[in-house]
């Protein structure tokens, strides 16, 4: 069973896991956990007499020895750095070393690898972002292994099938935490806790800490608004509504939302 689980890669790992983890949480509830290892074994042949409960027993203590699962549930990154070899885990490189905490961040990137500004992420633009992320961790790669690698991305997370990816798709695979303005009630009683609500808003967003949002930080103030009305958009939606937000917005034209402006928009006086 070991030699067997040992031949697992990376693209069969989130095959199997994508089987259970269907809204893309990042974790199995550990009510799952025999069922996804049955999946595990016939996914490697065994049949199902075969599968019995001592085997079971077995994988239910190798894979949660070295973890708390007082949450009771195991995560992706827990699983896979236990069931893939180093040079099988790149996918997840993202999820345990660099997790983003913040969208101007994810925009940041968006916008770096969309190169041609088409809204969406091609192979070409994803095999560049995989080759900067392994020289970042200073790992070596071939030619044929990073072509490999791509290609394994796009099936894992292209879900539509068009040769390309969009906004979701990559929040998938950068496991982007929740929404900040989730945080928040949109539609607090007094003028008092609506100031103090888009103080935190606005100190988030604005990473630079100049006092006005720009460029990526203007993007990612848009991905999350956005999405609190539509859980899925697309690049060229992103852009629309961002340019109908700097055109209400920036007042003074200097391709900036500054503080009061944004205030203003929201009908805050901040003074």
């Amino acid at each position: 069973m070991d030699s067997a689980l040992l031949r697992l890669d990376a693209a069969a790992f989130l095959q199997i896991w994508q089987h259970f983890d269907l809204d893309d949480h990042g974790y199995i509830e550990g009510t799952q956990l025999d069922a996804f290892f049955q999946h595990m074994l016939g996914t490697f042949g065994m049949k199902k007499e075969e599968i019995t409960e001592d085997k079971l027993q077995r994988l239910r203590e190798r894979f949660t020895s070295d973890y708390d699962t007082t949450e009771g549930r195991l995560k992706i990154q827990e699983l896979a750095t236990m069931m893939l070899p180093e040079e099988e885990n790149f996918l997840l490189l993202f999820r345990r070393e660099t997790p983003l905490d913040n969208s101007v961040e994810f925009m940041r990137i968006w916008r770096n690898y969309d190169a041609d500004s088409s809204g969406y992420i091609s192979a070409i633009e994803l095999k560049g972002f995989l080759q900067d992320l392994f020289l970042q961790h200073r790992k070596s790669i071939t030619t044929d292994q990073l072509q490999t690698y791509t290609d394994t991305m796009m099936k894992m997370f292209d879900r539509n099938r068009d040769g390309r990816l969009d906004l979701n798709d990559l929040a998938r695979i950068l496991a982007l935490k929740e929404n900040f303005l989730l945080k928040f009630e949109m539609h607090a009683c007094s003028q008092e806790d609506r100031k103090r609500d888009f103080e935190k808003i606005f100190a988030h967003y604005d990473v630079s800490k100049t006092g006005a949002l720009e460029g990526p930080e203007v993007d990612g103030f848009v991905k999350d608004m956005m999405e609190l009305v539509t859980p899925s958009i697309s690049g060229p939606d992103l852009d629309q509504f961002r340019s109908a937000l700097m055109g209400h917005c920036d007042i003074n034209g200097d391709g900036k939302i500054q503080k009061n402006e944004l205030a203003l928009c929201l009908g805050l006086k901040l003074s």
